[in-house]
């Protein structure tokens, strides 16, 4: 072949050598390479629906490098260290976790699709699409796969992927906003003026137009629906194309059937002089389609507002204080560990810290549902994003990012948003099902229409089409679990796991830890009562020492009433039972009576009544005994009585000795008890209640309770501090209330019996509509209208939970 017959290569420009013959179809043509390396960017650049490269290109690309879209180039940045550092998070185990924003999601299928295809990625170890938000929780192996791998593998497929920020979020919704309001205006515009001719041809037909004036009409009307479909109803097209060529079937394929369908039957009518056509079907069902996902649109922000205010909550600036004690004014992600920061009245507290200078009162209502101020003093922890609100405060910061308690709370929202509920995977199966299902009703209807009334056939098939559209379906549970999982965090229980609302729903036994639980856990050595030659002050520093490294309600207690701790060496601490250790060359316990008897021979009865009885014994013997007394938290007793009336069973369980336990379950009202438990016990005890065929929910402070909240159905924490970030539990209580936790079951149950709501309805109205549209009753028009109303229905259903929680909240306020 000479270079006169020789034909460049669409791609980079340079001849194609004779001995090659590779094409890419772009455009609906078939287009020549030059090698493999152009044959593969360019079919990466049409299967990502990126064909527009080469219309705005100004000449061919010389490397194949080069003719990849700048913004898939600029993904290998979030590779480098560095930059992930701000949105990464990394475990023990090298595994990596991120949150990313998906642009181009427009229903359930996107969701869908988006899931399955970066799934079956090499690497990648779980991947979940918020609908409500539009936000990916990533997980993957570093060794495996590269994240910008897994983003340009969304690319692929038509989306565009990026690591969360508010800022971006915010951004990108006000541009989905815009335009989809742009699309629907002009939807709307040009359904009202087709409307209109549609009207006055009906009325010719009647007072008999001549074929002249109705063909004009029908010229104008396709005009005027040219840009109704081919911008506002563009992306019902793009949407279907790329379901079909990934082999699944989304709700826009038969939209775009429908609306395809009809406008160019129509327009086949106006050009050979026919007289139907469905200019105005074809402008209603784009106008209320588009007006139905505007407004669901809206529903999903508003739903998704609950983790965005988390987000917001952190000022821009702080007032740092200098060496030399001098304020100055600096951004808040400059700030670090060690920083002594200036608040004053009615500023928000930057970064999480302990008050070193001032006395004030801090609302902490946003982060953890607690409705009146708390008083901080000298020593006490401030949490970021919380309001000062009498006096200047001075703190020294010890966490900053990822360490803070909202960052905390962010990730765990997070984790159970992008997670879903059995019932919502369970939706989404029989949407997928429902559009296969319709497009083979809709053939055969069109078959049985042609076959006997062959000039009907076409609008019957395109009603069917129309009105049978799975919106509703698709919306009916996601709308729900986003705007409940919004109310549950603003009434300050946190949901941290996707099926946390749907379980605690469906839960019938409530079991109880006491110290910390149903107690404020903030425990008092009220006695020391010694059982040998030693005295109570030395006792006390012997277990001091013992209880030094642990964070326990019972340490802590221990260690203000003690002097500066004695080295302590060997320790060894038994979740639930106590701690073990060598204190001045003897080897000692700390903990229950049979945990410390293991080291010494002792009796029970040697125990003698208390408040709660902690025992210190050597290997001789039981060397004392601490009293130490807790408060039940305020409203209780108010709360187990509630949970009651839901017809929820209390039990209450603990590692503490009989007496304590008992009294707190009188004072409750609790028949269930079991005292003395280690954490086995605890597990043993829920797993015989399950075997019984009953849905448990535990409810514990997380520091001891582990085995037991991984075992439950359901697990509550009550959350704090450095525990809140690192929370395993299914949902944690931001705030002391325990009032909170009723709320939480009447959420839940409401939420559950909305979803149903939007099912059945969703499913009703297909039942209804179908048969109607089949046999000829229903017109196209009508069933865009009857479409978008059912969709309607669905998200404001689901809306009513966020008014649900106010009233809740109103109630435990």
């Amino acid at each position: 072949m000479n270079d006169e017959t020789q034909h460049p290569c669409f791609h980079c420009g340079l001849p194609v050598p004779e001995d090659i013959n590779l094409q890419v179809e772009i455009r609906g043509q078939q287009r020549d390479m030059c090698c493999h390396g152009c044959q593969a960017v360019a079919e990466a650049i049409v299967a990502g629906g990126l064909e527009s490269f080469y219309d705005h290109r100004t000449e061919p690309s010389q490397r194949p490098e080069e003719l990849i879209p700048e913004q898939l180039q600029r993904l290998s940045l979030y590779d480098e260290k560095l930059v992930q550092e701000s949105f990464v998070e990394v475990d023990e185990d090298d595994k990596r976790r991120a949150s990313l924003i998906l642009e181009g999601i427009t229903c359930a299928a996107c969701v869908w699709l988006n899931e399955r295809h970066v799934r079956a990625l090499d690497g990648v170890l779980n991947f979940d699409v918020n609908y409500s938000t539009h936000r990916a929780r990533v997980e993957w192996d570093e060794s495996r796969i590269q994240l910008s791998d897994i983003l340009k593998a969304i690319a692929a497929i038509g989306y565009i992927a990026h690591p969360f920020d508010p800022g971006k979020q915010e951004e990108i919704q006000r541009k989905e906003k815009r335009l989809a309001l742009r699309k629907m205006a002009i939807a709307g515009v040009g359904a009202m003026q087709v409307m209109m001719l549609a009207v006055a041809l009906y009325s010719g037909e009647f007072y008999g137009m001549d074929e002249q004036m109705q063909g004009f009409m029908h010229w104008v009307s396709m005009f005027l629906t040219i840009p109704v479909v081919f911008y506002a109803g563009l992306g019902f097209f793009k949407n279907a194309w790329r379901d079909i060529t990934h082999k699944q079937v989304g709700m826009d394929v038969p939209v775009s059937i429908a609306i395809g369908g009809a406008f160019g039957a129509s327009v086949w009518s106006t050009v050979t002089g026919g007289t139907e056509v469905y200019f105005d079907s074809v402008c209603m069902f784009a106008f209320f389609l588009l007006a139905s996902r505007y407004l669901e649109m809206g529903a999903r922000h508003r739903a998704g507002q609950a983790a965005e205010a988390l987000v917001r909550l952190l000022p821009a600036t702080a007032a740092r204080l200098s060496a030399d004690g001098n304020e100055e004014l600096v951004p808040v992600t400059e700030l670090i560990a060690g920083d002594r920061v200036v608040v004053r009245p009615g500023e928000t507290i930057p970064a999480d810290g302990v008050l070193v200078e001032g006395v004030s009162s801090v609302d902490e209502s946003l982060l953890t549902g607690e409705s009146l101020p708390l008083v901080r003093k000298v020593g006490d922890r401030l949490v970021g994003g919380s309001l000062n609100v009498e006096s200047p405060l001075v703190f020294e910061i010890d966490r900053v990012g990822e360490e803070t308690v909202i960052s905390g709370i962010v990730q765990l929202l997070e984790r159970a948003q992008a997670e879903k509920p059995q019932i919502a995977r369970l939706a989404d199966r029989i949407a997928g099902w429902f559009v296969a299902a319709v497009l083979i009703i809709a053939a055969l209807v069109a078959t049985w229409w042609w076959m006997h009334d062959a000039q009907h056939a076409f609008a019957v098939t395109l009603s069917v089409l129309v009105v049978t559209c799975p919106c509703a379906l698709s919306l009916a549970t996601p709308v729900a679990i986003t705007a409940a999982t919004g109310t549950l965090t603003r009434l300050g229980l946190l949901a941290t796991r996707g099926h946390a609302i749907e379980t605690l729903a469906k839960a019938t036994h409530v079991v109880f830890d006491k110290t910390g639980t149903l107690t404020k856990g903030r425990l008092e050595l009220t006695r020391v009562v010694t059982l040998t030659d030693v005295s109570e002050s030395t006792a006390l520093d012997i277990a001091a020492a013992l209880e030094a490294r642990s964070e326990h309600p019972v340490a802590r207690a221990i260690s203000i009433k003690a002097g500066d701790p004695m080295p302590a060496g060997e320790i060894v601490s038994r979740p639930g039972e106590g701690v073990e250790g060598v204190v001045d060359g003897q080897r000692y316990r700390i903990g229950s009576l049979r945990f410390v008897s293991e080291l010494g021979a002792v009796s029970a009865e040697q125990e003698e009544h208390g408040a709660a009885g902690i025992w210190l014994a050597d290997e001789a013997g039981l060397v004392a005994r601490f009293e130490l007394s807790d408060e039940l938290r305020k409203g209780a007793a108010e709360v187990i009585a509630a949970l009651r009336e839901l017809g929820v069973e209390p039990h209450l369980l603990s590692g503490d000795s009989r007496e304590p336990v008992t009294r707190v379950a009188a004072e409750l009202g609790i028949s269930n008890v079991l005292f003395s438990a280690s954490p086995d016990d605890k597990l043993a005890y829920v797993r015989r209640l399950q075997q019984q065929g009953k849905i448990v929910a535990m409810v514990g402070d997380g520091v001891n309770d582990a085995p037991v909240l991984a075992g439950a159905d359901v697990s509550v924490a009550m959350g704090g501090g450095t525990e809140l970030a690192h929370a395993a539990a299914d949902l944690v209580v931001l705030s002391d209330h325990l009032s909170h936790l009723v709320s939480g079951f009447k959420v839940a149950r409401r939420t559950l019996v909305i979803i149903r709501q939007n099912l059945l309805w969703a499913l009703m109205y297909n039942i209804v509509a179908l048969p109607l549209a089949a046999s000829g009753m229903i017109a196209p028009w009508m069933a865009a209208l009857g479409m978008s109303a059912s969709s309607l229905v669905v998200v404001t259903n689901a809306l009513r939970l966020r008014h649900t929680g106010n009233s809740q909240q109103t109630r435990a306020t």
